[in-house]
Parts: C-alpha cells; structure tokens; sequence
C-alpha cells in the first residue's frame, strides 16, 4: 500500500485527483493540504508518506519550494508534481529541487495513476506531452556545454564519478549501475558514497541536488 500527501490549493481539483488515487487497491491517500505551509506541518505531526504530490502554484509557498524544504528534511519521501504548468524551466526546476516525478493535470485517469505508480515504484516519471514539449524546447534552444575539465578540478571527479553520477540522477539502483558498466554491485555503493563525501552532501537525493545546482549534471 503506497501512502500519498495531497498537496492541492483548489479543493474541486483535490477531490477529483483523490477519488481517482481511492480508487486504486495499493494506494492511500493519509492526507491531503492547500498549501505548502500546512503541508510540512502535516510531516511535522503526522505519519509520513512514501509520496507526496502537490501542485506548483500555490498560495503562501509555492511547490519548488516546498519540494526543496521536503527533500532536505524528508528526503526519502518521494515527491512528484500535478501541475497544469508546462513550461519547461518549471519542470526543469522541479526536477532540479528533487520531484521525481511530473504530471500534467490534463492527464488521463490512466495516465494518472500510471504516474503516480511509476514514482512509487522508485522510478521517474514525466507526463508524455510535457516530455515532447520539453523535447521541443531544447532543440531550439540548446545550452551552453560545460567545461568537464573546470568541473572534474573543482570538485576533484573523475570521468568514471561522473559518469556513475549522471546514472544515479537517472534514478537507476546500484545493481542497475553495476550491470550498465559492467562493475561490481559494491563497487557502485563505493562510487556512491565518495560522490556524496565529496560534495559534501547528506545523502543520494541531496547529493543530485548539489549536481544539479552546482551545474555538474544539466
């Protein structure tokens, strides 16, 4: 049984969006917020959820920042966003604050819960016409390369971290790792673990946050 927060401002939007998630025999909605404030008060006082999914725009706190305040206190809640928001520097930022997952409200019944089971599941997921749109964008607009040799100098990576680096913020486990380039399953939780006393970082979602922000993987 996967437990979900709702974090949804518009309560027609929240009702809709629970009736749906009920209707599943492995999921259960433990509760539901309208806002991102109310929301880490829930997490505060409350029975964590493997998931939590909320919208972008909302009142007082918005859902980057939420997400971001979830990640450094509760990182091993899985966030995901339902968002009628397409532009691809929100779902960029998103991504980016550690949601694993982001849904369009346009989305289908099926479509819906397929998301929210694939982030249950550990894995990343991101509605197929937002996909195709973000898809769009880059090719219009591609950004500026990074210099690999400034990055591997500033924080002392080498092309092999980095590589193992780029796999992990892909979602992939450490078997997963291990069998793509051909190492062992403990070499890859080595790997892992020297990226994170590197960085300086608490933990594996933490640690892509950093790579992200500090514009080691982009």
């Amino acid at each position: 049984m996967f437990k979900i927060l709702l974090v949804e401002d518009h309560k027609l939007v929240r009702n809709g969006v629970r009736l749906i998630l009920d209707s599943h025999k492995d999921i259960e909605i433990i509760g539901e917020v309208d806002d991102g404030i109310h929301a880490l008060e829930f997490l505060d006082n409350n029975e964590l959820p493997e998931i939590m999914l909320t919208d972008v725009d909302m009142p007082r706190m918005d859902g980057i920042a939420l997400i971001s305040k979830v990640m450094s206190k509760f990182p091993k809640i899985k966030i995901a966003v339902l968002s009628m928001i397409d532009e691809s520097t929100t779902i960029i930022e998103a991504f980016r604050a550690g949601a694993v997952g982001y849904l369009s409200k346009n989305s289908d019944y099926n479509q819906l819960l397929n998301g929210v089971l694939q982030v249950a599941k550990g894995k990343r997921y991101l509605s197929i016409s937002l996909g195709l749109a973000l898809m769009d964008n880059f090719q219009v607009a591609q950004p500026p390369l990074i210099d690999k040799e400034t990055v591997f100098l500033r924080y002392d990576i080498s092309e092999r971290e980095l590589s193992i680096l780029e796999l992990i913020a892909q979602g992939f486990t450490n078997s997963e790792i291990a069998d793509q380039i051909f190492l062992s399953k403990r070499t890859v939780e080595g790997y892992r673990k020297q990226l994170i006393e590197k960085t300086k970082t608490k933990n594996t979602a933490d640690l892509v946050r950093f790579a992200f922000q500090n514009k080691l993987l982009h």
